[in-house]
């Protein structure tokens, strides 16, 4: 019942934000109300069991933004990727005094909670590490939403661009042939097992997301998920989101956001300086390295660009590498600096 109702309120809240036009309406409108029910300690839970099949629709949806003309520009995201592990270490060394300082977390929940990494994954490692989950849980979840709130509605407001328009996340399901329902589907199947044994940073988006652009970038089909599932399937994330506040306090709920606030400010002025000198450096947009290096979810920060009509495979690959990137090098890292539990 407590699923049932939460998707309802999330329903209402994707239809009014669709009606109001607001970009990734389907993901901001339920994630927005069930933190509001989260705060009112409404009977809401969030549909777990059915985030994994959504995460991967998403993979292969954003494995479509691939097309074989983008290997010619390859290159010219080399020096942008490059720049990735400079970023990783300067957002480190301002997020975790910040955390340290103004939030007061522990060192090692401080360190863990202002890595620009995948929620999941860092809740892991940072708890196998001795650090607090719940903060880093709500911290990072926290720092999603603001940053999947934040810079949309920059884009909207500020430079103009209109997304009222919703075709870039599909056609209807009546329109995509059945044998290309199926080449989609088999993606999924394939491309989760394979990540898995691969051990690839956020598996279930990821594994689905390389086997998609594989067979794009093959030629093998140009179709996109229907439009009626990838709304479902953000309906379904939103909802999730927005029910991990759930059971907590709500002044600590306000608390946690208010630090989001701070460091994920923090975090989009490091990112706006990167994306400044990565464009002066080359020829790329510095509002497309803006949604590249932006700390958001993979996920998420993905849709931003496919809201924004920009290069989702030039957004994606560098959300991929920054993930893999913190996962890989972020707990050897920790090792070798020391910190403990308490100082």
């Amino acid at each position: 019942m407590q699923v049932a109702f939460a998707l309802s309120i999330a329903a209402a809240g994707g239809f009014l934000a669709n009606l109001a036009t607001l970009p990734l309406p389907w993901m901001l409108g339920p994630m927005t109300f069930c933190l509001i029910a989260a705060l009112f300690n409404l009977p809401v839970k969030g549909p777990i069991r059915l985030r994994p099949p959504m995460i991967m629709i998403l993979g292969v949806m954003l494995g479509s933004g691939f097309r074989p003309e983008m290997m010619d520009h390859v290159a010219e995201w080399s020096v942008s990727i490059a720049m990735l592990a400079l970023y990783v270490g300067v957002i480190g060394l301002v997020a975790y005094p910040y955390f340290r300082k103004v939030a007061g977390y522990d060192p090692v929940t401080a360190y863990f909670s202002g890595m620009p990494g995948g929620l999941n994954e860092m809740m892991i490692v940072g708890a196998v590490m001795g650090g607090d989950e719940k903060k880093i849980v709500l911290t990072h979840a926290s720092r999603i939403l603001i940053a999947v709130f934040i810079i949309p509605i920059w884009f909207r407001l500020v430079e103009g661009l209109d997304m009222s328009d919703r075709s870039q996340f599909g056609v209807s399901i009546v329109d995509v042939p059945l044998k290309d329902l199926a080449i989609l589907g088999s993606c999924m199947v394939v491309g989760y097992p394979i990540a898995k044994i691969l051990n690839l940073p956020a598996k279930m988006l990821v594994g689905p997301m390389v086997a998609s652009a594989a067979i794009h970038l093959a030629g093998i089909t140009s179709a996109q998920p229907p439009l009626e599932i990838v709304n479902t399937a953000q309906w379904i994330i939103g909802t999730v989101i927005g029910c991990r506040f759930v059971g907590v306090p709500p002044k600590e709920i306000l608390r946690v956001i208010r630090i989001g606030v701070g460091s994920t400010v923090l975090m989009l002025m490091v990112t706006a300086m990167f994306a400044v000198g990565i464009g002066w450096i080359t020829d790329l947009d510095p509002l497309m390295v803006v949604l590249a290096y932006a700390p958001g979810g993979l996920a998420e920060m993905s849709l931003v660009a496919l809201a924004l009509g920009a290069d989702v495979a030039f957004v994606a690959t560098h959300h991929v590498v920054r993930i893999a990137y913190v996962v890989i090098v972020a707990p050897q890292f920790f090792k070798l600096t020391g910190i403990k539990k308490q100082e």
